[in-house]
């Protein structure tokens, strides 16, 4: 995805001029503490021409970039997010450390200073569940109006089952695809959302209302856990909970984010190629399903646990009997 101007090409912008006007989109201290958002390759002083947009910056998208001439590749995952002792290329990070330098590539990382600015991953997962307006879901202590998260009410309450399919339908596919918890018949008006693994965030969620948390990652424990309570004693069911792929729920933001960065270049007087990744860089290549999910009625198993249990306790042709 991506668009050019057919203006004349202006001046180059130096890499230290982009990160000046990133800064503005998406300010580095509003990134979490323990995060590592931040440039990690790049002369400040090199010019960038064509900027790419990823979510990870795994090797197949560092060629993608370096392919396409590429000078700076902005993701939104840190390639260092841990610290490192080595980035010798016998290594699968440092030896895409080497490739970016080789061929002057610049990498930039916006992780959660980019989940807790405007515009950012939470608003674009908002947006695609139909939200207008929303609050943070945990405000920045800096600053109350921004943080992590969205919360906020639909124009006209949906089931589930729609909102569940209206996200289907705007991320791209994943072998993960979109899992459910809740009744697919219920209506759901409040909705809060976060980009990426939001399972911390289950008490935000429940303080704000909503009935439902649209999230991705979601582990078994915490999902559980939420879902107990939420039906439990005294509860009403909800938060119903939807969970999208972690890349999937953060591409969302990849448009938004390139033609921010493009639109603030220009009215610098710089005509800078921004594009966003064609790669997939979710980790799951493909999924098998339970034959009692293949038909689009079947919202639950259909089948007890126990007849399943028996069949794998009983014999097999030609074995003991």
């Amino acid at each position: 995805m991506s668009e050019q101007s057919t203006s004349p090409p202006g001046p180059a912008p130096s890499l230290s001029e982009v990160l000046e006007t990133v800064e503005q989109l998406w300010p580095l201290h509003l990134q979490e503490p323990w995060d590592a958002s931040g440039l990690v390759t790049g002369r400040p002083d090199q010019p960038v021409r064509r900027i790419l947009f990823a979510v990870d910056p795994v090797a197949d998208v560092v060629a993608e970039a370096v392919s396409t001439g590429a000078d700076l590749l902005v993701t939104h995952h840190p390639l260092l997010l841990r610290g490192v002792t080595s980035v010798a290329a016998d290594g699968f990070k440092g030896a895409v450390v080497h490739e970016l330098i080789e061929h002057r590539c610049a990498l930039l990382a916006c992780h959660t200073n980019a989940d807790s600015a405007p515009d950012g991953v939470s608003d674009a997962v908002a947006r695609a569940a139909g939200l207008t307006t929303t609050t943070p879901l945990a405000p920045h202590p800096a600053d109350p109006a921004v943080g992590i998260g969205r919360v906020g009410d639909l124009v006209r309450p949906v089931r589930l089952r729609e909102l569940a399919q209206r996200l289907a339908d705007a991320v791209p596919p994943t072998a993960h695809g979109v899992r459910v918890a809740g009744d697919p018949d219920a209506l759901v008006r409040r909705v809060a959302v976060c980009g990426g693994a939001g399972d911390s965030l289950f008490d935000e969620v429940r303080a704000a209302g909503a009935d439902v948390y649209v999230t991705a990652d979601l582990r078994h424990h915490p999902a559980s856990e939420a879902r107990e309570a939420a039906t439990g004693p005294g509860a009403g069911g909800t938060p119903y909970l939807v969970d999208l792929s972690h890349f999937a729920s953060e591409w969302l933001w990849l448009p938004v984010g390139a033609a921010a960065l493009r639109e603030a270049l220009a009215a610098r007087g710089h005509d800078v190629r921004v594009d966003v990744s064609a790669r997939r860089s979710d980790p799951w290549d493909f999924r098998i399903d339970h034959a009692d999910h293949d038909h689009p009625d079947h919202d639950h198993p259909s089948r007890p646990v126990h007849d399943l249990a028996a069949d794998l306790a009983a014999p097999t042709a030609g074995g003991p009997a």
